[in-house]
């Protein structure tokens, strides 16, 4: 189960599994991003391919107008997952 908390300034904070059961609610909380944003990963156990598909769908959306996404605390599963995919050249991890 993935439960999402959005506080000021664009920050979306991850807790539990970010799988293709939280992707609905994932998407609109994502698409309503429109500047810059961060994503915390501290409670998140797991992602899947379609979490890391939002996740890549609103970078390159928020590249197109300009803006960026930055990832925060990634356990050392879900840093795994980013790095085998490549998408540690892409996304702003810290």
């Amino acid at each position: 189960m993935l439960d999402i908390i959005v506080e000021e300034a664009n920050k979306i904070i991850l807790n539990g599994r970010f799988s293709a059961a939280g992707t609905e609610a994932a998407e609109q909380i994502f698409n309503s991003v429109s500047t810059d944003c961060t994503v915390d990963f501290t409670g998140l156990e797991y992602i899947s391919s379609s979490g890391i598909g939002i996740l890549l769908k609103t970078f390159t959306r928020l590249k197109d107008s300009g803006f960026t996404i930055r990832l925060l605390n990634l356990n050392e599963h879900v840093s795994e997952v980013i790095k085998f995919s490549g998408l540690d050249k892409v996304f702003t991890i810290e």
